[in-house]
């Protein structure tokens, strides 16, 4: 089983990205849940949520302590990662990992999602972008199956889900050139 951390603020979309994930994974044929972790925090407050991917049923239901991948929304959270982290972190961030002072195992990955955001979206609204820099340095999920999930889970919002699509795709391939 896998487990993905998303780290965001209040408002930034952590919660809807798990969400996005779990179905993504379910539309590539496999098991998968998602769940937020907050309180009555206020916009702009660190917000943890995360996604479980498996081949087989998934029956734990607790808090996920040790993940296997976390994705970090706002750079400025990095220091707010207490879970540990085996495999890797992706940051938002046009810095170098080296520079963000992360102390872990895990291998750090910097993309600049906020950037392709801005120009695809027009908005800094990275939270579903940031999926395709995880489909791109995890293969566990595939962009087919995450365009499927974001039609399924945004449909509503008109425009903004070809514009998320393309964002997606966009992430994946810069996180591909810079691996």
């Amino acid at each position: 089983m896998k487990q993905v951390l998303f780290l965001g603020r209040g408002g930034q979309g952590a919660v809807t990205s798990a969400q996005v994930l779990a179905i993504a994974a379910f539309k590539d044929g496999k098991y998968s849940q998602a769940f937020p972790n907050f309180g009555v925090e206020r916009m702009g407050a660190p917000v943890r949520s995360y996604a479980r991917i498996d081949t087989k049923e998934i029956t734990l239901r607790e808090q996920v302590y040790e993940a296997n991948y976390a994705i970090i929304l706002d750079p400025t959270l990095v220091n707010q990662l207490t879970e540990k982290v085996t495999d890797l972190i992706i940051v938002n961030s046009n810095k170098k990992p080296s520079e963000l002072g992360l102390k872990t195992d895990a291998k750090v990955k910097c993309v600049d999602i906020t950037s392709i955001a801005l120009k695809v979206i027009g908005k800094p609204f990275v939270n579903i972008a940031a999926i395709g820099a995880f489909s791109a340095l995890t293969k566990e999920v595939s962009i087919s199956a995450i365009s499927e999930a974001i039609r399924q889970q945004m449909g509503h919002k008109g425009n903004m889900v070809e514009k998320n699509i393309d964002a997606i795709r966009e992430v994946s391939n810069l996180a591909k050139q810079e691996e």
